[in-house]
This record gives C-alpha cells, sequence and structure tokens, in this order.
C-alpha cells in the first residue's frame, strides 16, 4: 500500500490521505484509484470554478521556420500561482498545441488532447485540484505569414504579442514592431479599421467639447477633424509614433515591410 501511495502521489500531485482513501475505495486498483482521484479533482475543481482569476501567464510558441506562432493566455487567482513551474508547464503545452493545430478556437482546443489520454479541459482540472486555484484559458491566437510573424512575451508575462509581417526587411523589423506594439497598446492596425460606432462616439465627444468651449458652429469640423487625427495617432499602429524613435510613424520604420495582422494579449484586460 505505501508504495502505491507513494507511486500515485508522484503522478497526481495529490495528497496522501487523498491517494490513500481512493486506493480504498479501489481494492488497492491503482488504474481506479486515479479514475477516483481525477473524479474528486473535478469536483474540487468544480468548487473553485466561481472563484475570480485575475492574475495570469501568457506563452508563445514560434514554428521553426519563423511563419507561423501560437500564443495563450492562461488566468489564475494569485501572481504565486503564475511563477509556479508546472502552472508555467501547462501554459506552454497549451500554446505548442495550439500551434501544432493551427487553430485558436477555445472549444475545440479545450477537447483537444494536450497529452496522451488527456484533454486540454481535463489538465485544467488535474491543475485546479493540484494547486488549489481556480484556473482558466482564457484567449488564444494563431497568425501566419508568408513573410514572418514575430513574437514577444514581456518578462512578467502579463503581456503578449504576435505580429505578422511581410515584405522587403519585414524580417528585420519584426522584433521592432512587436515590441512596440507591447509598449503603446494599438488597438487598430490601420484607419479603416476603426470601429465606426467608436468614431462616432468620439466624434460626438469632440464636437460637445468644442461647443462647450465656446468655439464657433462653422469651425466645429475642422477643429474635430484635427482631434480626429490625434485619435488616430494614438490608436493606430501604423499611425502611431514608432516607440524607439517618435520622430517617425510606424509606417515609416516599417519602410517597404508591412503588417498584416498584430495581436496583443494583457492580463486583466
Amino acid at each position: 500500500m505505501l508504495e502505491s501511495i507513494k507511486k500515485l502521489r508522484e503522478m497526481t500531485g495529490a495528497g496522501m490521505m487523498d491517494v490513500k482513501r481512493a486506493l480504498e475505495d479501489a481494492a488497492g486498483n491503482e488504474e481506479q484509484a486515479v479514475a477516483l482521484l481525477r473524479e474528486r479533482g473535478i469536483v474540487k475543481a468544480a468548487k473553485k470554478a466561481g472563484r475570480e482569476a485575475r492574475e495570469g501567464l501568457i506563452a508563445i510558441e514560434l514554428a521553426p521556420d519563423g511563419k507561423e506562432a501560437a500564443m495563450v493566455e492562461v488566468d489564475c487567482e494569485t501572481d504565486f500561482v503564475a511563477r509556479n513551474s508546472d502552472f508555467q508547464e501547462l501554459v506552454s503545452s497549451a500554446a505548442r498545441l495550439v500551434l501544432a493545430r493551427r487553430d485558436a478556437d477555445l472549444d475545440s482546443l479545450q477537447s483537444s488532447a494536450l497529452r496522451p489520454g488527456i484533454s486540454v479541459e481535463r489538465a485544467l482540472q488535474e491543475a485546479i485540484a493540484k494547486i488549489g486555484e481556480n484556473l482558466v484559458l482564457s484567449r488564444a491566437a494563431y497568425l501566419q505569414s508568408p513573410g514572418v510573424v514575430a513574437g514577444y512575451v514581456h518578462s512578467n508575462g502579463k503581456i503578449g504579442v504576435l505580429v505578422a509581417l511581410e515584405g522587403e526587411g519585414a524580417a528585420e523589423v519584426a522584433k521592432d514592431i512587436a515590441l512596440h506594439v507591447t509598449a503603446e497598446r494599438p488597438r487598430y492596425l490601420r484607419r479603416e479599421e476603426v470601429d465606426q460606432e467608436v468614431l462616432a462616439k468620439e466624434r460626438e465627444i469632440l464636437e460637445n467639447k468644442a461647443r462647450n468651449e465656446g468655439r464657433p458652429e462653422n469651425m466645429l469640423e475642422r477643429i474635430v477633424s484635427g482631434q480626429l487625427s490625434k485619435f488616430y495617432e494614438e490608436n493606430v499602429l501604423l499611425e502611431q509614433k514608432f516607440v524607439k524613435d517618435p520622430s517617425k510613424s510606424v509606417a515609416q520604420h516599417l519602410g517597404k515591410a508591412t503588417v498584416g495582422q498584430f495581436v496583443r494579449f494583457e492580463i486583466g484586460s
């Protein structure tokens, strides 16, 4: 019995009394005992599922040829768990799986095998039972490009960025653009992508502000247009001032390279 308890504790990370009870209930059958521990882990996980997961970790996996990449965010309750090596490996494994599947759909990802016989959903449940915190696979992304996909995770693991670029010089500026997106938080790639409702609301705010300042009605359009240019400069990647050299825009820094897509994850946002 003692040898089996030791073996199952190493396999599952469960406590000694939980393992002993499971072995007793399974009449000493180790496989059945593991199944019981998993089932009881699910119960424990369900009790923790209502807790808010405000911390977490972001991981990126890049393809060897540099043309594909995946990123995932798994949230937890405390920063202490985010620094746990088992938790970090779970998040990295999920990123590798997204890259292998070339699909970031969360529903299908949950049911996919993270390791033989263990789905992502089950792996999360087991980790919840072992770690003792609610864990949530909250976001995933997959990008590919005929040129290059750059990835960057901020040193604390709280911010992650993927950027797909192509064209002349794409590989040379890729890391710079990923770092810029990390720091400057663009919401859109180009101004044509700005949500029209967001733009209409911004225009309304600026018009009302100008009126409250006593600006003449016949000047409102020119005033608002100028201030909308500032809005684009702050929110549109290609129009932002390049973080390493504010004397030029991101578009100017790109030169002949082009950005096809970017994704930015930040824990808590």
